[in-house]
């Protein structure tokens, strides 16, 4: 089930060295709770494009989490039998 849009606004794609980037407005950068030299994350879906914010202590985790799996693949391959 789709979301209904709340706020529709085109923003155009500017060059940026080799390759191209958006400028996001204001208001977006405060909806996003996010400043100049702020991370955000992008999520593609069947539905469009999400902007959220990078949570550091949710990064730090699933650093840590990738880390592990990589480092017990052999004991997580048998637990998922």
């Amino acid at each position: 089930m789709n979301k209904p849009v709340t706020h529709a606004r085109s923003l155009k794609i500017t060059k940026i060295g080799n390759s191209a980037g958006i400028i996001l407005p204001k208001e977006l950068l405060a909806k996003l709770n996010a400043e100049i030299g702020d991370e955000i994350s992008l999520a593609l879906s069947d539905d469009g494009i999400t902007l959220t914010p990078v949570d550091p202590e949710f990064e730090e985790e699933m650093r840590l989490a990738r880390q592990i799996m990589r480092e017990r693949v052999k004991v997580l391959r048998e637990l998922a039998k």
